[in-house]
């Protein structure tokens, strides 16, 4: 209790939030890490993932390739990096560990998604003269969201957490809190630093899934096609 109460207790001190050491700055950096990785990620894996999932081929291949990413751990993958003449490259090493380690749950969850639409639905899309682009963006990407954003969330939360790595190879972000704790020994700083990160990952995923749900295609097109109040009917006539 006595460390929680003395993490409170730093927490909540100003003079930890100010300054290039403190938490607004870490938390500055830690945000630009996480966000440029996860839309290169996405950039990456989504168009790959949606493409095999709506022509039905080579998604098991792909898949497998990226949970290779998932059995290599992430710091192993950014030692490496820093050693290669990615290393003298500013954050790139810390980009790339953390975009193979972002890839694989993207990858799955949306080749997933299209996959498991309901093929009765496609064939009646196809009935009703439906082209292949018009399939995909009106049928099966709508279906495949839930799970798409899925994957999303998952890989957000897992590079927020997993960013604090940059620490190690000597880059910026909430890890540097939790390293510079570890370095003076102050117990405080470490678990302080570990809330602020875990917090961080709670907050991207609460605010992912009110995201997803403002911008679910399918309850846009339930909310279009709910029928009028009764009062209006009733006006109406």
């Amino acid at each position: 209790m006595g460390a929680i109460a003395d993490s409170w207790t730093w927490l909540t001190t100003g003079a930890n939030w100010a300054g290039q050491s403190g938490v607004w700055h870490r938390l500055g950096e830690h945000l630009w890490f996480s966000s440029v990785c996860l839309v290169l990620a996405c950039l990456i894996a989504l168009p790959i993932a949606l493409y095999l999932g709506h022509i039905g081929k080579g998604g098991a291949l792909a898949v497998n390739i990226s949970n290779i990413g998932r059995a290599v751990p992430t710091l192993a993958v950014l030692v490496l990096l820093t050693l290669t003449p990615l290393g003298r490259q500013g954050d790139l090493p810390t980009i790339v560990a953390l975009v193979l380690f972002a890839v694989p749950p993207l990858l799955t969850n949306a080749y997933i998604g299209m996959r498991e639409v309901d093929a009765a639905v496609v064939e009646a899309a196809r009935g009703m003269g439906m082209s292949g682009g018009q399939l995909f963006l009106r049928v099966e990407l709508p279906l495949a969201y839930p799970l798409v954003m899925t994957g999303l969330r998952s890989a957000a939360v897992q590079v927020v957490a997993t960013a604090t790595l940059a620490a190690m190879a000597g880059e910026g972000g909430l890890g540097r809190i939790i390293t510079n704790g570890f370095n003076t020994y102050n117990t405080p700083q470490v678990v302080a630093g570990a809330v602020l990160v875990a917090a961080l990952a709670l907050l991207v995923e609460a605010l992912l899934v009110l995201v997803g749900r403002l911008f679910d295609p399918m309850r846009r097109r339930s909310v279009a096609a709910a029928p009028a109040p009764a009062a209006a009917v009733v006006k109406a006539v």
